[in-house]
């Protein structure tokens, strides 16, 4: 059974930490659904302060839901709208320190107010996306922005 493991080195030593127990978790599974759901669980236990974790998936048209940690969310995003889709169809990370400010933003949860997207991309082809909201604005600074891109390529070498 796996066990968070507790830390209390320095945010760097912790996310070093993180990405050590999400191979963990993914070594040997094939099933794409078992490890998104694990990276999800692992970011929302990880990542204090933080309200929505999980993934949109890419079907080729649109992004659909897929495994997450957090309240019901929009099922479906077209490329190119909100912060999900925007990043999706830029295939590049978006952090947005107010998501009220964001034109087009799509309001899943109320009580978000700052958000960081990571498109998971195998070469060229778009796989979906990484979404974690928080309810505190500017949530999100540029140490956490490479972890999430680190975490985010390991997560898209498995699916």
């Amino acid at each position: 059974m796996f066990q968070a493991m507790p830390y209390d080195g320095t945010r760097s030593e912790r996310f070093e930490s993180v990405l050590s127990q999400l191979g963990a978790l993914m070594e040997g599974e094939p099933n794409a659904t078992a490890n998104l759901a694990n990276a999800s669980a692992l970011l929302k236990l990880s990542l204090p302060d933080t309200n929505w974790a999980g993934f949109y998936l890419f079907d080729g048209k649109e992004l659909v839901l897929g495994p997450f940690q957090g309240l019901p969310a929009c099922i479906r995003i077209p490329l190119g709208k909100g912060v999900c889709g925007t990043a999706a169809s830029e295939r590049r990370t978006l952090v947005v320190g107010d998501v009220h400010a964001f034109p087009g933003h799509i309001a899943c949860d109320e009580a978000s107010n700052s958000e960081i997207v990571v498109p998971l991309v195998q070469g060229d082809r778009l796989l979906g996306v990484l979404d974690i909201d928080s309810p505190i604005k500017h949530r999100f600074d540029d140490e956490e922005r490479r972890f999430l891109e680190r975490f985010a390529a390991m997560v898209a070498d498995v699916i």
